[in-house]
């Protein structure tokens, strides 16, 4: 019985020197016909340790060469070797024959616009953001600009003509003012600062409208005329304007609970007592009126871009930052601290500059004695212009990039814009990208 393999390699004998009896295969017998010495070496290479042959031979196609790392060496998603997963290697595509084992990765995600369709990071979002505005500038700017100027001519009117004559703050500097001096100059300063409140929200609320359609067809890779901006927008325009005053009426409200036993304590008895339980009341108060208008800092784009009332876009908001409260908290941060960065280096030098220009120069306007004359106010409100123009776009397209990426995270919004956008055939890569 013979128990050596099948089929061995030319040149191989058995192992550990034992002879199996049998005249060796890959050498002819000695039958008395052969009368030259043997065509074999006595010295054959190893077993199975044979080279290719140089020249294939005629009629023969030789092998083609291994692909390069990361081409082809592998089979990649969606691309299985003939007859399926686990079916016999064959050629790949090209011809070529795939190595097995390679990890290609998943596809990429479709980009039609300013952003991926998947997951976003936080610089994605920001960038993102500068995207909208650089690749639609026109628009962006032209909306950002006539919204500051006319916001800015408003409030440099009325401070000019109407609240630098009404109002009489010189109590607030006289050390000597009762009570009932103080109390009306710093309520003629409170609505001093109420009315230019007032102004610039109403125009934050209509430029962030505008930029929040624009900002959505930029995902998609559409643009948007301002005509059709506004023509999308008008009709949600006083529930935006509710809902914009509403979160703050919220928070006031909040902290104000939590300050008032102190208060009434402090009316009723101990003051000091009463002080201090103000004070912790008031801190804890703080925290979560800032923890609930995070929660709703969602609710602006759900209102514009899903056509909600003012309740349902509050629910909309709180259910999409449900578990993402940190980071919503810090992208919208970081968002606002690059914001007033960049509206702090125009703005303050125009201040300055309106401030030597007027009566008294710098040192009047570091002191406070200087007045706000019709120079300071035109000066400065340049520099206002400015500064709003270009953080209008930020703040508005951060949070509407963030409202969208919410929605892919929780909802698959993706497939949705895929689809919308017209790139059929790409796929979403997992959540665990540069997202999470």
């Amino acid at each position: 019985m013979n128990d050596t393999p099948g089929w061995a390699s030319p040149g191989s004998a058995p192992s550990d020197g034992q002879d199996s009896g049998k005249p060796d295969a890959a050498e002819p017998a000695d039958d008395g016909r052969q009368s030259g010495p043997s065509k074999w070496s006595k010295e054959q290479p190893p077993p199975a340790q044979w080279s290719p042959p140089s020249d294939p031979g005629p009629g023969r196609t030789p092998p083609p060469p291994p692909p390069p790392p990361g081409q082809g060496g592998g089979w990649g998603w969606g691309n299985q070797p003939p007859g399926g997963p686990g079916g016999p290697a064959g050629p790949g595509p090209g011809g070529g024959y795939p190595g097995w084992g390679a990890w290609q990765g998943p596809p990429p995600a479709a980009k039609p616009g300013v952003i991926p369709l998947r997951p976003l990071g936080v610089g994605e979002i920001l960038d993102g953001a500068v995207s909208t505005m650089r690749a639609h500038w026109r628009t962006v700017l032209g909306i950002s600009l006539t919204v500051a100027v006319l916001t800015e001519i408003v409030v440099v009117l009325l401070q000019g003509l109407v609240l630098s004559e009404s109002a009489d703050t010189d109590a607030l500097d006289d050390p000597s003012a009762t009570v009932g001096e103080l109390t009306r100059a710093m309520g003629d300063a409170m609505l001093n600062s109420g009315v230019v409140l007032v102004i610039t929200l109403l125009g934050t609320i209509v430029a962030t409208a505008l930029l929040t359609m624009v900002t959505s067809r930029a995902v998609l890779g559409k643009s948007v005329t301002t005509a059709e901006a506004w023509r999308d927008s008008r009709p949600q325009l006083a529930k935006l304007f509710g809902l914009t005053l509403l979160i703050p009426v919220i928070a006031i409200a909040i902290v104000a609970v939590g300050i008032l036993p102190g208060v009434l304590i402090a009316l009723s008895g101990p003051s000091d007592a009463g002080a201090s339980l103000a004070a912790l009341g008031g801190l804890a108060a703080g925290v979560a009126a800032i923890w609930v208008v995070v929660r709703l800092s969602l609710a602006s784009p759900a209102l514009m871009l899903e056509k909600q009332g003012v309740k349902k876009s509050l629910t909309r908001s709180a259910k999409l930052v449900r578990g993402s409260w940190w980071r919503v908290f810090g992208i919208q941060l970081l968002a606002t601290v690059i914001a007033n960065v960049v509206a702090s280096i125009i703005v303050i030098p125009f201040t300055f500059i309106a401030g030597a220009l007027s009566g008294e120069g710098v040192s009047g306007f570091l002191n406070g004695t200087g007045e706000l004359g019709w120079t300071f106010l035109i000066v400065s409100g340049v520099g206002s212009v400015i500064g709003s123009t270009l953080t209008f776009p930020i703040t508005a397209g951060v949070t509407v990039l963030l409202y969208i990426d919410q929605r892919i995270r929780r909802e698959a919004l993706d497939l949705e814009l895929t689809r919308a956008a017209g790139t059929p055939g790409q796929g979403t890569t997992p959540p665990g990208t540069p997202g999470s």
